[in-house]
């Protein structure tokens, strides 16, 4: 069912080095990482991960250049060992799995995404966009009506027959997604799937992928340093720094919210009017006889309230869901939500 928890990492550690157990119990009585490496030789890659990611959401996870957000994505698959913890898909354990049933996890229920497209130079488009159902035995003739339709809905439809280096980067991505399509997992994993790419291409696949997850529902975990690719994703934030999670929950709460000094660095540049929803900041409230300047959906931004504002700030507009009234948002609340938040002297959101 949707919403339900799909995937759920407690108590996740990873600690890089030749004695990792050992170095553990150092982490463990509080050792940072920096001291971790200078007196011990060892680098913390994860510390106390607790994330529930939940079936049919976008869970974005965000940090800077050696945060652990990669490190943690290969866990979900077992493509890296945890030193501790467990890391539970549909209440079952992954790390009890065998070989076999790891490979059939990563055939069958996680798909994968990448940086760097990972297509095979020497398979056309179409074979390539097959090779999760070519790996499980298929044969292209098995596979090719699966593989056009993603195609085509990603784009494609025409180059199933062209090579890799016969494609832009913004195309050859866009295989990457197909291949992820065609395997049928439920579960896509998405690792700086879109870093590579310029701007306007990268908007354009931002925007498709949101696009298909209005249609299939994925449970999608998406890594990413970019903190405006991580507000137009997400349903779930998690913001990692040198392996530990900083503050995590919904990324408009966290936007307003921020709980610790790290948040308010990372969002104090951001177009609050481009990202906030209506939703986030509207009293919540049934219809009553204020002499509304108009109708506004909860999911408009608020760049869009400010538009039709006109700049008068005595204005307040009716917020409706479906056609129903759901709150009002006046002008004078949305003036305040685009201050800056200092960080938040309570951390309900932080490490949940």
């Amino acid at each position: 069912m949707a919403n339900d928890i799909k995937i759920s990492i407690k108590n996740l550690y990873k600690i890089f080095g030749p004695t990792p157990d050992v170095a553990l119990e150092y982490v463990k009585r509080g050792m940072n990482k920096a001291d971790l490496l200078d007196q011990q030789n060892h680098v913390l890659g994860l510390r106390d991960i607790n994330v529930d990611i939940r079936d049919g959401e976008i869970t974005v996870i965000m940090g800077l250049s050696g945060s652990g957000k990669s490190t943690l994505i290969r866990h979900l698959n077992r493509l890296i060992e945890p030193t501790a913890g467990e890391i539970r898909l549909d209440g079952d354990d992954v790390l009890d799995l065998n070989e076999e049933q790891l490979r059939q996890l990563r055939r069958e229920q996680m798909s994968m995404v990448f940086q760097k497209f990972a297509l095979l130079p020497h398979k056309t488009v179409l074979e390539n966009a097959g090779m999760a159902l070519n790996i499980r035995g298929s044969t292209v003739a098995d596979f090719e009506s699966e593989a056009v339709k993603w195609l085509a809905r990603v784009g494609l439809e025409g180059n199933e027959n062209q090579y890799p280096h016969q494609l832009s980067g913004g195309m050859q991505q866009r295989v990457g997604i197909a291949r992820a399509l065609v395997s049928n997992s439920p579960i896509m994993l998405m690792d700086e799937a879109f870093s590579a790419l310029d701007p306007l291409i990268r908007s354009d696949m931002q925007d498709l992928l949101l696009e298909l997850q209005g249609e299939l529902h994925k449970t999608i975990v998406f890594i990413t340093h970019d903190l405006d690719e991580a507000l137009k994703l997400s349903d779930h934030l998690v913001i990692l720094k040198e392996g530990e999670v900083v503050q995590q929950g919904d990324p408009q709460d966290i936007l307003l919210n921020p709980s610790d000094p790290y948040i308010v660095a990372f969002i104090n540049d951001i177009n609050r009017a481009r990202v906030l929803r209506v939703r986030s900041i509207m009293k919540r409230h049934g219809a009553n006889d204020t002499d509304y300047a108009g109708d506004i959906s909860e999911k408009d931004n608020l760049e869009t309230v400010l538009s039709r504002s006109g700049g008068d700030t005595d204005k307040i507009f009716r917020v409706v869901r479906d056609g129903e009234t759901v709150g009002s948002l006046s002008m004078k609340d949305l003036t305040l939500a685009l201050v800056p938040t200092d960080a938040s002297t309570t951390s309900n959101n932080s490490k949940d």
